[in-house]
């Protein structure tokens, strides 16, 4: 890590002698106030922004716990490739560069040149009575990760979205915080995809068999990424942690990629001042892993969709925060009167 050459103050004053009331942008000053520190610049800039949709599948998904079938997977990543998603939508009117990750679709492609093949294996097993992935996949997962930040990282960019695409993935999500945070598994298990109440019933009794199973497992994050995880979930793992090394503002996404973001937390704390917490998720355990990791998110719009689509509408919000720390008037430049000492009144 560098030594800061701006300090907070600096940045806290050029944002307090803006022509407005102290503070009256509320959460677009803390943004701002966060890119400026993470770039170390009063004059900060987004670049190139990127946002990265990583999909797999999830070997849990055979146990019932989705309301879609496996094969929607390859099914919605065919869907992205053909421009047709939500977060096609949303990239494309607030131009971002979309990238599309295969970390382990059961599904042969081909060539695309549309899909980047990182392809670990053809989904991981269900959980139920094994790991969902070896050890050595795990950390396979992370090295691919990391890789594809830096190749991103040298395009320039230097603001990046996580996204994600797995039916039977917030089985894994609500797992894998379950463990890491100590909290019992019906309060991390959600709808996901829109689960009734029995559904919801067998997808609880089946994740709490699977931990049961899995009690023995270590409590470090790669041993209980490797046992309950998705290749994408462990993919943006690795690709949080190093877009963070790289000094990159980290737009974190919904449940799924905020359990990528907490595993990768357990890793390295210091991610911590490089991430955006982009929405609050409709998805039950959102809110309770939020509060655990002291995060504030931008929106709130009942969104469970995934594939980074709260990190694309987030994006203009990052916007307008370095937008008006770089060209609102000074209350010195504008010729505006401050508030005068023991006044109350704006």
């Amino acid at each position: 890590m560098h030594t800061a050459t701006i300090t907070s103050q600096e940045i806290q004053a050029k944002i307090d002698l803006k022509t407005k009331p102290l503070g009256a942008l509320g959460g677009l000053e803390k943004l701002a106030f966060q890119i400026a520190s993470v770039q170390d610049t009063l004059s900060p800039k987004l670049v190139n922004p990127h946002i990265l949709v990583f999909a797999a599948s999830h070997g849990i998904a055979s146990e019932g716990v989705s309301a879609y079938p496996s094969e929607v997977t390859p099914q919605m990543v065919l869907n992205f490739i053909g421009g047709g998603a939500a977060i096609n939508v949303f990239t494309r009117q607030h131009g971002i560069n979309l990238l599309l990750v295969d970390a382990g679709v059961d599904y042969d492609f081909g060539k695309n040149e549309k899909l980047i093949d990182a392809k670990v294996n053809f989904g991981t097993k269900s959980f139920t009575q094994q790991p969902a992935m070896t050890d050595a996949e795990c950390r396979q997962c992370l090295e691919k990760g990391a890789e594809l930040v830096q190749q991103v990282h040298e395009t320039g960019c230097n603001v990046i979205g996580f996204g994600e695409m797995g039916i039977g993935n917030t089985s894994s999500a609500a797992a894998i915080m379950s463990r890491l945070l100590n909290i019992p598994i019906t309060e991390c298990v959600g709808k996901g995809t829109g689960l009734d109440d029995a559904q919801l019933s067998r997808k609880t009794d089946v994740l709490s068999k699977a931990l049961e199973y899995h009690q023995n497992v270590n409590n470090n994050p790669e041993s209980v990424l490797a046992a309950f995880g998705g290749f994408e979930i462990a993919m943006m793992c690795g690709a949080m942690l190093e877009a963070a090394r790289l000094g990159m503002l980290v737009l974190i996404d919904g449940f799924i990629a905020s359990v990528s973001y907490l595993s990768a937390f357990k890793m390295d704390t210091s991610i911590r001042r490089y991430a955006v917490f982009c929405h609050q998720s409709n998805e039950k355990g959102h809110r309770l892993l939020l509060e655990s990791l002291e995060a504030d998110a931008l929106l709130k719009l009942d969104m469970r969709l995934g594939e980074g689509t709260g990190c694309a509408l987030a994006y203009p919000l990052a916007q307008s925060a370095v937008a008006f720390l770089n060209e609102m008037a000074s209350f010195e430049s504008a010729g505006v009167s401050q508030k005068t000492e023991g006044s109350n009144e704006s």
